[in-house]
């Protein structure tokens, strides 16, 4: 593992990032990387694959021949190895551009599948259902990821839904599951929340709401109430900890690929797929993906997908477990350079996180994060989200939600060590930190 992590910060030693994302030319000190929850390089067996499917795999896939065979053939085995990742069956699991793709699928499956089983007016009408004539409502918490709440707020604003935003906890930084319950209505459709959060890390307790709502679903059959299909976005887990779509309970689940060192695509399982849990296309084409997601498959960039999925597969213990003693060793000299000025604002007593995130303040007046970042030599961060990048220094709607104070989380940032980080590392960017904070308030 250390071998790959060492080939990977070779990658980032050519590739570096403004605090928000912003492309710029970098002076070749900076090279500690720790933003891998906004992206992640690809592994060395993972841009293999790719290259040896761009090579030998370019035919068709829906094409007899053995190229079109072979790119078939490739396109099967990651399916199968995104499968074993998360604990489903091959068939449930179907590829898309990515994340965003992934969740506007979700939403929109979930409302069309209200609109054509309860709307009024066809076999709805017929049936006389409770919730005729009412719009499709959706539960979501207020830390979702803008591609779960842009689509929602959307549906509101075209009024064809209705959307509950749930508060998550000040005390453990959750959305806690009986006010998810509360949330839902006789219209509901959708449930969608995070499996962990990307600012904090915090990890949500999906199979605790998954249960609850499952065991309300056969309440709800009995009065002709629609089932409630319960969906997370498993982008920032995957990679990190253990995810099993048996024990979370879930209907749908979010792959995105370049946040576990695999190529910018993405893919979503749907438990029972077409049979259990309904998927209404959003395009259509050619009919790849038995029609759900139409459209010939980018074969080299499935590949890819599929070998970081079969080294997750194979070594999630290890990963988490490098990644949660660099963090920890991070946040251990954080305390002792800093002592009482850091304030760890993704830290909730009894509350899991993952175990490669650290959300700190370092509290002063002119240590704002964007300003600590741009003064930083060494490290290559950010303040928050990527999606995020253009709020200027409006501190993180997450933390505020979260209950950190205004003046902490508008110092916020957030580091996120990856599979190669090493405590050395760890040492020049808080040997970094420290330069950039007296420099910022005139001690340098």
């Amino acid at each position: 593992m250390e071998a790959a992590g060492a080939r990977s910060r070779d990658v980032l030693g050519r590739v570096a990032s403004l605090p928000g994302g912003c492309a710029e030319k970098v002076p070749p000190e900076r090279k500690v990387y720790m933003d891998y929850n906004a992206t992640t390089p690809l592994e060395p067996e993972v841009m293999e694959a790719m290259t040896e499917a761009m090579r030998d795999a370019w035919g068709n896939p829906s094409s007899p021949y053995p190229a079109g065979r072979k790119a078939k053939d490739v396109i099967s085995t990651a399916r199968e190895s995104l499968a074993r990742m998360v604990g489903g069956e091959a068939r449930d699991v179907i590829f898309t551009s990515g994340g965003t793709e992934s969740n506007n699928l979700v939403i929109h499956s979930a409302v069309e599948h209200f609109r054509k089983t309860h709307a009024s007016g066809g076999d709805a009408a017929e049936h006389h259902s409770p919730v005729a004539g009412a719009l499709p409502h959706c539960v979501t918490c207020l830390v979702e990821h803008d591609s779960i709440r842009l689509p929602l707020e959307h549906l509101v604003e075209e009024q064809v839904a209705e959307v509950t935003f749930v508060p998550v906890s000040k005390v453990s930084g959750q959305v806690e599951a009986d006010d998810v319950l509360a949330a839902v209505r006789p219209a509901t459709c959708l449930v969608s929340i995070m499996l962990a959060n990307n600012e904090t890390g915090v990890v949500m307790p999906v199979p605790e709401i998954s249960r609850r709502i499952r065991a309300l679903n056969q309440q709800r059959a009995a009065h002709g109430l629609p089932g409630v299909l319960m969906h997370t976005d498993a982008a920032q887990a995957l990679g990190k900890r253990r995810v099993d779509v048996r024990d979370l309970g879930v209907d749908f689940l979010t792959i995105v690929g370049h946040k576990f060192y695999g190529p910018r695509i993405g893919a979503l399982y749907v438990r029972g797929l077409g049979e259990l849990t309904p998927l209404y296309p959003m395009l259509f084409g050619g009919g790849q993906e038995r029609n759900f997601r139409p459209g010939t498959e980018n074969t080299p960039m499935i590949a890819g997908l599929g070998k970081a999925a079969e080294l997750v597969a194979e070594n999630c213990e290890a990963y988490e477990a490098h990644m949660r003693d660099v963090r920890d060793y991070l946040e251990e000299r954080l305390a002792a350079e800093f002592g009482k000025r850091i304030h760890l604002n993704s830290r909730f007593p009894g509350t899991e996180r993952l175990p490669n995130t650290c959300n700190f303040s370092i509290q002063g007046p002119q240590l704002q994060g964007r300003l600590v970042l741009a003064q930083c030599r060494t490290l290559l961060a950010s303040v928050g989200a990527a999606c995020h990048s253009d709020h200027g220094d409006r501190p993180s709607p997450v933390l505020l939600s979260c209950g950190v104070p205004f003046e902490v989380a508008r110092n916020a940032i957030r580091l996120s060590v990856g599979r190669g980080t090493t405590r050395a590392e760890v040492d020049l960017v808080v040997r970094d930190l420290k330069q950039a904070v007296a420099q910022l308030e005139g001690q340098a």
